[in-house]
């Protein structure tokens, strides 16, 4: 195998380094067209999300494995950034490494909250991507169909999803809750119409809160948001006016850049407000609203960092559920490079079915030449005699090739065969 991972996420790398290495969904095509351009034998999927950016770069057998540094400098590049500024926050994951982590996140058991429904999604969405952009291959491909197998069976077979978790829940149940003792006589605004913030409007219903109000680049897809949840739907030219009169502002939209700046709070909607009690939570990556606002009388306000803490708490309540989704993620994992084995095997077992089929026909007909009165009962029992005989000599080969495909690596095996039998490429 020759996969390679690189990339951050929450674990190890800052919100700031994160929001300057995200990508919108044009930024991640873009990424994808360009490494499809520059490496046409290279496959490559990008998963950029709130909390990680991940570079999985894939080559086929007969080339040389991606090259971490190519990786790290395509991000880099992409987001027109130096080396030096994201070297110290990228890991490099290979192989084995690469396709365990891969399951673990999108089994969400490597997000900053526990079991969170979104990560799965956003896994298939970026195949997806990786596909439309033709940048996805073979090897991408059985990695992340596999990857969904192993979401969909840890969400059927643990409890690890029992309750629906996900980060604005863990946010307005630890934080705006702090502020707010209820919602149902709250004015909320949500700030982009994506599935963050269905999700948001989602356990926000749950809690009491009505008639909110969507505010989205896109009316259209606000309109239907708003329909969903009953609410009231208007564009970002109207942000400043909302906010003026809003109490719980959740922002997740995909803008690429803040979308209010400090001095635009302070000048435009700070004086109308008159200290009235906000709750701002930022789940945008880079972040929507300059974290200085956090600063003005009056403002809560919490990104996707300030979270772990709770999220944390989350983590330890579910964690007696880790081990059964663990097992999962190990035996998938592992049944994965068996299949992935038996496949590297095939053209090999091919070759010499075809090296042992083609003498046994040519002593079929030298044999039947002779013959010429054998009846056609006689000559199909010859035939099958012939057949049986090549499959028990196949036999020993093809279990010896199934047992090092289940113990390890079947190279040595299949270079012995090939030249033991004069296998040709």
């Amino acid at each position: 195998m020759k996969l390679r991972m690189v990339g951050c996420s929450h674990h190890h790398a800052g919100a700031d380094i994160r929001e300057r290495l995200a990508f919108t969904p044009d930024e991640a095509a873009a990424a994808l067209t360009e490494w499809r351009d520059v490496l046409p034998g290279a496959e490559g999927v990008l998963l950029a999300t709130c909390n990680r950016i991940e570079f999985y770069a894939a080559t086929a057998d007969g080339g040389l494995p991606p090259c971490p540094a190519l990786i790290a400098r395509h991000l880099a590049n992409s987001r027109r950034l130096s080396m030096d500024e994201v070297r110290p926050h990228l890991m490099t994951l290979r192989d084995e490494q690469a396709v365990d982590h891969l399951f673990r996140v999108a089994a969400s058991l490597d997000s900053m909250v526990l079991g969170e429904p979104q990560i799965l999604a956003q896994v298939k969405q970026a195949y997806e991507m990786a596909r439309d952009a033709q940048s996805a291959g073979p090897l991408t491909h059985d990695c992340f169909q596999r990857a969904l197998r192993v979401a969909r069976r840890v969400a059927s077979e643990t409890d690890l999803h029992k309750h629906r978790v996900s980060i604005p829940s863990v946010a307005i149940a630890d934080f705006a809750a702090r502020i707010f003792e209820r919602f149902d006589d709250k004015r909320v605004l949500v700030v982009g119409a994506g599935e963050m913030a269905d999700e948001t409007l989602r356990y926000l219903t749950d809690q009491g809160a009505r008639h909110p109000v969507i505010v989205n680049r896109s009316l259209d897809r606000a309109e239907a948001l708003a329909e969903q949840w009953q609410g009231r739907a208007t564009t970002l030219d109207h942000l400043v006016d909302e906010l003026a009169e809003a109490d719980l502002v959740i922002t997740a939209t995909a803008a690429g850049e803040p979308i209010l700046t400090a001095d635009t709070f302070r000048r435009r909607v700070g004086p109308k407000r008159a200290q009235r009690p906000l709750f701002v939570l930022d789940l945008s990556m880079p972040r929507d609203f300059d974290p200085a606002i956090g600063r003005e009388p009056g403002v809560y306000l919490y990104s996707i960092d300030d979270l772990s803490a709770a999220c944390e708490r989350n983590r330890d309540a579910r964690r007696r559920e880790l081990p059964r989704a663990e097992r999962i993620v190990v035996e998938e994992r592992d049944r994965f490079f068996v299949d992935a084995r038996h496949r590297l095997s095939a053209p090999v077992i091919a070759r010499l079915r075809e090296g042992l089929d083609q003498p046994k026909q040519a002593e079929l007909e030298r044999l039947f030449n002779k013959l010429p009165g054998l009846d056609p009962v006689a000559r199909q029992e010859i035939e099958r005699f012939a057949d049986r005989l090549v499959n028990k000599m196949l036999h020993p080969p093809m279990e010896s090739l199934r047992d090092e495909s289940r113990e390890g690596s079947p190279h040595g095996l299949l270079q012995a065969l090939s030249r033991l039998f004069q296998l040709k490429d």
